[in-house]
């Protein structure tokens, strides 16, 4: 048994569902009094895809990061999955802050919404 471990396998803690890099959905067009209407609800980390690849370690670690914008990242429903399009570094915060799960706003793509109507026909 030479090199093999008898300990048990250890699973992984995830924090995102996926790391994307862009936006695979149409553009929605919302501006920010738009997603300002939309109601925070919580959502699990572990159920987002994110749309950036990068994060700015001096950004994470600014206490006043979150001064200016939304208080709430915006995550859009697209296809069944859930994106965050805006908030990465919030949402990392919260799983250093060991939480699985944060507020957004979530607004489900149109061509989402058309799609399962189209289903149910």
């Amino acid at each position: 048994m030479v090199g093999q471990s008898l300990a048990p396998e250890k699973e992984v803690p995830v924090i995102f569902k996926l790391v994307g890099d862009g936006r695979p959905y149409p553009d929605h067009g919302l501006g920010q009094r738009d997603w300002a209407a939309i109601p925070p609800r919580q959502v699990r980390l572990d159920q987002l895809v994110t749309t950036k690849r990068v994060l700015a370690l001096d950004v994470l670690l600014d206490e006043d990061s979150t001064f200016y914008g939304d208080l709430f990242p915006h995550v859009v429903e697209w296809d069944g999955t859930l994106y965050l399009e805006d908030g990465l570094h919030r949402a990392v915060r919260a799983a250093l802050a060991q939480r699985t799960s944060i507020h957004a706003r979530v607004h489900v793509h149109a061509a989402a919404r058309h799609a399962d109507r189209l289903s149910r026909h």
